[in-house]
């Protein structure tokens, strides 16, 4: 089969590799769509921790089911499926507390690969995290069900209503994605990057507000009676943008930290803002299998629309071309399509 291999940050190889087998419990998917993300393009771009080069790549993904095992009963061959890429074990500490998406095991069990012609699902995806895709849900849209379930965690950790006014720092995709969610929620949104093209895309997801960070005062002023934002969540991962995000939410309200930083970075925060105006402060990883079907019933259900996030589509011999847009700025996020 044909696959994608980053080799090393900036370059990616088109291989033909053997199709991988399955055991028992597991099921081999022919990939039909895979989304590019910002994951793929901090390897891409500097390597990553959990993304071992050279290697495989990409991890949002939907498919045909090809090859079921013996042991296998909820899927069988021909049968639709959108999944996430990974799963909790299910026994250790974290689990145990019901942290799931702390599981002790959840990163160095998760799959990658789907820029590929097919990749294997093993037991504890198929059991916990993966689902048949509807009729209505096209392959490209199917795909979003990892980042949505992310991003359906963090929210989870607040309780938003339709009276809150909240505040979304940058808007590349996952940060388009809390829009749609918020917005789903009811919530009076903003949205602030120094990208043009990100804050239009930013307005056609429906933002009630989109500005540059030069006019954040202005706009505190003004959508916020000057008491700034009940809610922000931060989606660059830049660490200044880490430390500025206290000073636009008001007194008692929540920061969330969802944009991750690059390993070894640190970050200092006024005690007076933390202290007496009681904010709340927290990071925000990855997701539990609650979440990824929540993310699956907005999807199915079509309360929110994602199609407008793909930018474009490649084929696995131009995945490259669509990184390298991405390094440029260019689009929001690119689906690779093995077929074409």
């Amino acid at each position: 089969m044909l696959a994608s291999i980053l080799v090393e940050p900036g370059r990616v190889e088109l291989q033909d590799v053997p199709i991988p087998r399955i055991s028992d419990g597991e099921v081999l998917v022919r990939v039909k769509a895979a989304l590019t993300c910002g994951t793929d393009l901090k390897a891409y771009r500097r390597g990553h921790p959990v993304i071992p080069m050279p290697g495989p790549f990409g991890h949002e993904f939907s498919g045909i089911i090809e090859e079921t095992g013996k042991e296998v009963r909820r899927f069988r061959r021909g049968d639709e499926v959108m999944t996430v890429h990974s799963a909790p074990c299910l026994t250790c500490i974290f689990c145990r507390k019901k942290a799931y998406n702390l599981c002790e095991q959840i990163m160095r069990t998760k799959i990658l690969g789907a820029f590929a012609e097919f990749i294997v699902l093993p037991s504890n995806i198929i059991k916990q995290n993966a689902f048949r895709k509807p009729k209505n849900l096209s392959f490209d849209e199917a795909s979003f069900l990892e980042p949505l379930s992310c991003v359906v965690h963090g929210m989870s950790l607040l309780h938003i209503t339709k009276w809150d006014r909240v505040l979304i720092v940058g808007a590349g995709p996952i940060g388009l994605l809390h829009l749609l969610l918020l917005r789903e929620k009811g919530a009076a949104v903003s949205v602030m990057d120094i990208h043009p093209a990100r804050l239009r895309m930013a307005r056609r997801c429906k933002a009630d507000a989109a500005f540059q960070p030069e006019r954040i005062e202005s706009a505190i002023k003004r959508l916020t009676d000057g008491i700034g934002f009940d809610a922000v969540f931060e989606c660059t991962g830049n660490p200044q943008i880490w430390e500025n995000s206290v000073y636009y939410a008001r007194k008692g309200g929540s920061i969330v930290l969802f944009g991750g930083c690059e390993t070894g970075t640190r970050v200092t925060y006024s005690a007076d803002r933390l202290h007496y105006d009681e904010l709340t402060v927290r990071g925000s990883f990855h997701y539990m299998p609650s979440d990824v079907r929540e993310a699956y019933g907005l999807l199915r259900s079509g309360r929110i629309n994602v199609s407008e996030l793909i930018s474009g589509k490649y084929s696995l011999k131009h995945v490259k071309k669509a990184f390298m847009k991405l390094d440029r700025g260019e689009g929001i996020k690119y689906a690779i399509i093995p077929e074409d």
